[in-house]
């Protein structure tokens, strides 16, 4: 790959709350002691008044956001996946879930790319938490284009709405000036009919990389960008399905609960088709660089053009 920018989606995050404040003073963010980790010391920098350090009390922090919907606010509750999905989920089912406030919640440091923070850190469990939450919206954006997007989009939605954004530093796939965001509706990144790759986040990239390496093996694969883990575009997964005939599914989380059972799920009852689900197998993560953990853990381009070569024989 030539030259291409790369951005992590939490410096997006930050970025597009600032731009998100300036015209709507209904938003306020709190954060629990990891502003400069999530990137909200960003928005604390231009907007001290509407941040709110709740301190390592995220379950707290969540009974906080609800308080303020309650108000007239549109909080943003932020801090790592593994903190606020996995130990805030109670509060988060209870008290924002139950009553369908008007909570947005920022997971930055999802998936095994959290890298030398270990095991502890790397929440990849977060998407199967979040979707098992009666009328919860689950976004995982896939760069810095369609993360500011998706931001403003959350904001713009009535209810509550997790959206979850990486460390690592990801390619910038989309053009700002052209690109479209929509809540529940998927993109086509790359044209295909052997097989369709359907991606999320940061294995959207690694999903393009693959059907170029693909198309010179002679396998034609289509690359679907599925930024709405809840509710999926099922029309768009039918529709490549049906015109495919065998389906990928990539994502930097469980392959229990995630993406590709979701996709699974669509299908069984509409289109039975063969599926391979690439994802972490029912295993923790451990400490190393970012880069050689995905490796490790086959969430890479490499191992996608293995599964397909396998898969289209």
């Amino acid at each position: 790959m030539s030259e291409v920018k790369k951005i992590a989606t939490r410096d997006s995050y930050g970025a597009a709350l600032v731009e998100l404040a300036k015209d709507h003073p209904d938003v306020v963010v709190l954060d629990a002691d990891l502003a400069a980790a999530t990137k909200t010391e960003i928005f604390r920098k231009e907007f001290p008044d509407r941040h709110f350090d709740c301190g390592i009390a995220e379950q707290n922090m969540v009974g906080v956001a609800a308080g303020m919907a309650t108000m007239g606010y549109v909080p943003f509750v932020s801090s790592f996946a593994m903190f606020v999905a996995g130990r805030g989920f109670e509060q988060i089912r209870n008290s924002i879930g139950y009553p369908h406030l008007n909570v947005k919640i920022g997971a930055t440091h999802g998936g095994i790319s959290v890298g030398e923070d270990g095991a502890s850190h790397q929440c990849c469990e977060d998407f199967a938490l979040m979707r098992s939450i009666p009328g919860m919206t689950v976004l995982c954006p896939a760069d810095d284009v369609e993360a500011k997007a998706a931001v403003k989009a959350a904001y713009e939605h009535e209810g509550p709405v997790y959206l979850r954004f990486g460390r690592l530093a990801v390619p910038v796939l989309h053009e700002e000036e052209s690109f479209r965001f929509e809540i529940g509706k998927g993109e086509v990144l790359r044209d295909g009919s052997d097989v369709a790759i359907i991606a999320t986040g940061l294995m959207v990239a690694e999903a393009v990389e693959a059907a170029k390496t693909l198309a010179e093996a002679g396998i034609s694969a289509r690359v679907i960008n599925i930024c709405t883990i809840k509710p999926l575009d099922e029309e768009l997964v039918v529709k490549a399905a049906r015109e495919c005939g065998k389906i990928i599914t990539c994502e930097e989380h469980s392959v229990i609960g995630g993406l590709g059972e979701a996709v699974c799920a669509c299908l069984s009852e509409q289109c039975p088709v063969p599926v391979r689900r690439i994802g972490v197998n029912d295993e923790f993560g451990h400490s190393g660089p970012a880069a050689a953990l995905l490796k490790q853990f086959g969430l890479s381009a490499e191992h996608i053009v293995e599964v397909a070569k396998e898969f289209c024989k």
